[in-house]
């Protein structure tokens, strides 16, 4: 490694791992943080220099970075940080992905049940494989009712005229009744873009970031829904229906914290989501919850390494 104050130092490689969540709008790439140079500060600038090394790979384009590596806490096998890169060339730290969250856990290797403390969101997850297959059950630990789950401490918001919940658990998250919104796809999506704006201002989030993500939601005839619209492109006619948005655009189906939230939202009275009384529409299939008073669960998830790749590790000398 050379350099000097002011300087660059080169580490000439890191290990890096790409995985893929099923369900997920792209792979993560996942960095182990005890093998990142010491130090190393994992900041902005050095994770674009490393996406700027992902050019020329079979992965130019990626979008979400996990970090993770042993805690040390009793009872939390490992800890992870996500971090979303958005469109602009920004960076975001304040978000969290369930998706990503379950590609650190493939990186590794784990077998059995572990227990992740999502260090960006403070959540614990339980990821349990599921008996017969190479699926898993991630179960949030805390309780739908727990204090904050309704941060404005209200089942019910009217952003610009519009009934919604607004729930933070996983990720915050506005979900929206599909029966006042628009019904050509491009009106529904610049409707939400506004409404999540809105949301994000009376949380207090700045305008680039992440947070809060939306999703709109319908509950059909023949389950225990309020509503009787269907998000545009589910089509499906009974249960719940969402159609949620994400960096960039649609999500092909729906984040996994976001699944988490929508079933802990079902679990609060008085919010516009019904309670999932079984799989959950949308436009890319069913998603599976279950609610506990201790913990919400999400079924069925799956990830699979696609490569490992040695990347170069910018950093700043100190001398």
């Amino acid at each position: 490694m050379t350099g000097g104050r002011g300087r660059v130092a080169v580490v000439p490689a890191t290990g890096a791992t790409v995985v893929r969540a099923e369900d997920a709008p792209g792979p993560t790439l996942v960095l182990r943080v005890d093998q990142l140079p010491v130090s190393s500060l994992v900041l902005g600038d050095e994770l674009a220099r490393l996406r700027d090394a992902l050019a020329g790979t079979a992965y130019p384009r990626l979008d979400k970075i996990a970090l993770y590596g042993p805690t040390g806490r009793p009872g939390h096998a490992l800890g992870y940080r996500f971090v979303q890169a958005l469109p602009d060339g920004r960076f975001d730290f304040r978000a969290g992905c369930g998706h990503s969250l379950l590609a650190c856990v493939v990186a590794a290797g784990r077998p059995g049940p572990v227990t992740v403390r999502a260090v960006t969101t403070g959540d614990t997850v339980l990821c349990e494989p599921e008996p017969g297959g190479d699926a898993y059950t991630l179960s949030f630990l805390k309780a739908p009712t727990a204090p904050g789950t309704l941060p404005t401490g209200r089942p019910v918001d009217v952003l610009l005229g519009v009934p919604v919940s607004i729930v933070r658990y996983g990720n915050p998250y506005v979900f929206v009744d599909a029966r006042h919104l628009p019904d050509a796809e491009e009106a529904l999506r610049d409707r939400l873009l506004v409404l999540r704006a809105a949301a994000a201002r009376l949380l207090g989030y700045p305008p680039h970031s992440a947070l809060p993500k939306i999703a709109a939601i319908t509950g059909r005839p023949g389950g225990p829904g309020k509503g009787t619209g269907n998000p545009r492109g589910t089509g499906h006619p009974r249960g719940i229906s969402v159609r949620a948005l994400t960096v960039g655009g649609w999500h092909p189906r729906l984040a996994l914290t976001g699944a988490a939230a929508l079933a802990a939202a079902g679990a609060l009275d008085g919010t516009v989501v019904p309670v999932p009384s079984g799989p959950v529409h949308t436009p890319g299939g069913t998603v599976t919850v279950s609610t506990a008073p201790d913990r919400v669960r999400v079924h069925h998830k799956r990830a699979e390494v696609l490569e490992r790749l040695q990347l170069p590790w910018r950093i700043h000398a100190t001398a």
